[in-house]
């Protein structure tokens, strides 16, 4: 792996359950709507410096009024009992105008909503907030706010940084009839155009999947429920459409719905309660997997690193890279990056997006790891992955080889309920994964992550690419590939390019 953390080796490289889902087993009473999820358009090289790796943004402008925009968007859908036609829904999502103080949520037309609660995701604190108008979001900051919607104004524990975001969930309850409803006596269906990139759906206790028309995960609930993950790369909104049947013996859910704000009758704890009323044995949660097979079975779309490689002029096989992820694990306070074998790293950077402030980083290599003031499970991973022996946790003092590179970047402790988002940057040179072969550019360098982005040196053009790609063109001019895996194995990508003619 090019990048890889801190303590599971390879599961750790996948995002596992961030705070979202934290907060709402705190009793968080979330809106999934509709967002752009196109790549970022910036192009610019990080080189040395964490605050040059992205392009200059949109900022609010004079007067307050702004353009929306986020990243980094996912929704989980929980099912409630379907004669109640609800279904509870967490929304992650991260707000990018530089200087905004506030965002707005549309309320989806033909969905009642109930329940709503905003979280700063950063910090875990409750956010304040208004249903208000389109008219009255217009004049409030969205100046292009649909005049039939209505939108959860949200205001921001703190200005969005010009290099970062702010982070939210927003929590809620939808009724929706058109959308969930039953199917004969015992089938439910959940039909219903989904335009975030990155959707779970959660079936009520009791129920098997039986039809989905999305290339999807399938995978167990701690509490026997079944969810259906799936990452959507189209250019429109996907068209989901679900059936799932009642497990013979089972009795149907309770059909009263749960009180607004009530999570843990609504099945609002995502790994929790499920819906109301007592579960039968059929229902029950499954046994605990094997290790290696609970590595296949983490959620992809849930994931949230991405590493995006700007490359440099081919003859110097060298490329600049940034590599975004949240760390939630209460007391965690350092990432550790194993250089991958045959790459060197220089210029280490890095910065926490939430704040927009750089960290304290520093490189080090062999025996000096000793001495860095690592645990020994700490020192067992960097073994792992470095090619030393693997010591495993207990082992005191596991064999580090000498060539073993590790960039640590340090923060403050995670507390509970919060989390962090990082943004590591360096520059790595690796004649193996990129050179220059005649008049070719070639990159040819395997990526784990579910999403990764290539950006072209500028003057080449695209000529051949193995793994399909989204490619668009930067700001500045050059060709960025946007790369989406949804499965839990490695992409072998290739690319090929050549200089443009002169004129």
């Amino acid at each position: 792996m090019a990048i890889r953390s801190r303590p599971f080796g390879k599961l750790a490289a996948l995002s596992l359950l961030p705070c979202a889902w934290a907060l709402a087993a705190q009793g968080a009473p979330a809106s999934g709507v509709p967002a752009s999820g196109a790549p970022p358009a910036n192009g610019a090289p990080p080189g040395a410096a964490v605050a040059a790796t992205v392009a200059a943004r949109p900022a609010v402008p004079p007067g307050g009024r702004q353009n929306q925009a986020e990243s980094d968007d996912y929704t989980r859908y929980e099912l409630l009992p379907p004669d109640t036609a609800q279904f509870h829904i967490l929304y992650e999502v991260t707000a990018t105008i530089a200087g905004a103080t506030t965002y707005f949520n549309p309320i989806r037309k033909g969905s009642e909503a109930s329940g709503e609660a905003i979280y700063d995701r950063a910090t875990g604190k409750a956010l304040s907030f208004a249903v208000v108008s389109g008219e009255e979001a217009r004049r409030s900051g969205l100046p292009d706010a649909t005049l039939d919607s209505s939108y959860l104004r949200i205001q921001l524990a703190r200005p969005v940084p010009a290099v970062g975001g702010v982070r939210l969930l927003i929590d809620k309850t939808y009724k929706d009839p058109k959308s969930y409803y039953r199917k004969g006596d015992d089938r439910i269906v959940f039909a219903r155009g989904l335009g975030i990139r990155r959707n779970a759906i959660v079936l009520p206790a009791g129920y098997e999947l039986v039809a989905c028309n999305m290339p999807s995960q399938v995978l167990p609930e701690a509490d026997g429920r079944t969810r259906v993950s799936f990452m959507h790369t189209g250019p429109e909104a996907a068209p989901l459409e679900l059936e799932a049947r009642r497990l013979p013996g089972v009795a149907a859910a309770a059909s009263a719905s749960a009180p607004p704000g009530d999570a843990s009758a609504a099945g609002g704890s995502p790994m929790g309660a499920g819906a109301a009323g007592a579960r039968p044995a059929a229902g029950a949660a499954p046994a605990a997997a094997p290790a290696r097979e609970s590595e296949r079975l983490v959620e992809r779309a849930h994931q949230d690193r991405t590493i995006v490689y700007f490359l440099r002029q081919p003859e110097s096989h060298a490329f600049d890279l940034y590599h975004d992820y949240t760390e939630s694990r209460e007391g965690t306070d350092k990432y550790l990056n194993v250089v991958r074998k045959g790459s060197a790293a220089s210029s280490p950077s890095a910065l926490d997006l939430d704040t927009g402030e750089p960290l304290r980083v520093e490189t080090l290599r062999g025996e000096a790891l000793r001495r860095a003031g690592l645990t020994a499970a700490e020192l067992a991973e960097i073994a792992d992955a470095g090619g030393g022996g693997k010591g495993g946790t207990a082992a005191p003092a596991p064999d580090i080889a000498p060539d073993t590179e590790v960039v640590i970047a340090r923060f403050a402790p995670v507390h509970h309920g919060e989390s962090i988002r990082l943004r590591i940057a360096e520059t790595y040179t690796d004649p193996r994964s990129y050179r220059l072969d005649g008049e070719r550019l070639v990159f040819d360098r395997s990526f784990g992550r579910p999403r990764d982005a290539v950006v072209l040196p500028a003057g080449w053009y695209l000529t051949a690419n193995a793994i399909p790609a989204l490619i668009s063109e930067t700001a500045d001019g050059r060709i960025r590939l946007d790369f989406v895996n949804p499965r839990p194995d490695e992409i072998d990508v290739l690319i090929e390019a050549r200089r443009r003619p002169p004129g």
